[in-house]
């Protein structure tokens, strides 16, 4: 019986294997490259490298501009993350718990912005910017990004939410919790691992959001890591080792939430199931 359930998973993890390497080969080349002189990055670019060079490394890490950089990435992203879970939660708790008339041609309606193309948007965003005043503003990231995310967040949350059994709510109700005090302290908690995977998304599509930072940020004060990947990028275009480090150093804040994320997310994952 082991063999030949072993038979049967042997393709699976051989598919797994391949695109973990595909997805691992990229990071770790990237990451000796880094360590390799330009000069011996082209004599020798797949080896090991003759003497590991962390100046490249280090000399990125002493300057300002970059932690700058991490910064401004930080609280965009925290931001747009606060905002998108929050309305989405509310507007999710509304689609999945209550009845009213044309709720699902509303959905629908915010289903439709996933097929909505940000680049269409693009100018008549940048003009309702400037009206506002909102150009050279993290809101005037915060915001967009935000509401580009509203359509995926709801979807994930309305299937999440309106799998908690009705009974529950009725015992809630019972107990004499209203319908918001039902979503505060009841929902969401036991929502965690839905949450924790909308929270992964929006911060990681914050982190790597080029094209919206670019075009309300002209001020260097608010670049974010990928304006400041494609400046250095311009800058030490010949340097490609250099180049290297600085798009591993880019990379590691994105990699370091999503491990320590992930692992919450299996640990609110598992406790529902021995609660449960």
């Amino acid at each position: 019986m082991s063999d030949r359930r072993t038979g049967r998973t042997l393709p699976l993890h051989l598919v797994l294997v391949a695109v973990g390497a595909a997805m691992a080969v990229p990071l770790v080349y990237a990451v000796l490259s880094g360590f390799k002189s330009t000069d011996e990055l082209s004599r020798n670019p797949i080896g090991l490298p003759d003497s590991w060079l962390t100046s490249n490394y280090t000399d990125i890490l002493r300057t300002g501009a970059f932690w700058q950089l991490v910064g401004s990435s930080t609280l965009i992203a925290i931001g747009t993350t606060v905002v998108v879970v929050a309305v989405s939660a509310l507007a999710a708790f509304s689609f999945a718990r209550f009845a009213f008339r044309g709720r699902e041609a509303l959905f629908t309606l915010f289903t439709m912005g996933l097929m909505f193309p940000f680049a269409v948007a693009a100018l008549p965003l940048f003009l309702l910017l400037r009206q506002l005043g909102l150009l050279d503003n993290p809101l005037g990231v915060i915001l967009p990004q935000a509401a580009f995310g509203l359509p995926m967040t709801i979807v994930i949350l309305r299937g999440f939410f309106r799998e908690i059994p009705p009974e529950l709510e009725e015992a809630a109700t019972l107990d004499g919790c209203g319908p918001l005090g039902f979503f505060w302290r009841i929902l969401l908690p036991m929502a965690r691992p839905a949450l924790g995977t909308v929270s992964v998304l929006a911060v990681v599509g914050s982190w790597n959001n080029f094209f919206l930072p670019l075009l309300v940020f002209t001020d260097s004060t608010w670049w974010t890591i990928p304006i400041g990947v494609q400046q250095f990028q311009g800058q030490y275009s010949a340097e490609y080792a250099r180049v290297f480090a600085y798009l591993v150093l880019a990379m590691v804040p994105a990699l370091a939430f999503y491990s320590v994320a992930e692992r919450q997310l299996v640990g609110g994952l598992t406790a529902g199931a021995t609660k449960g």
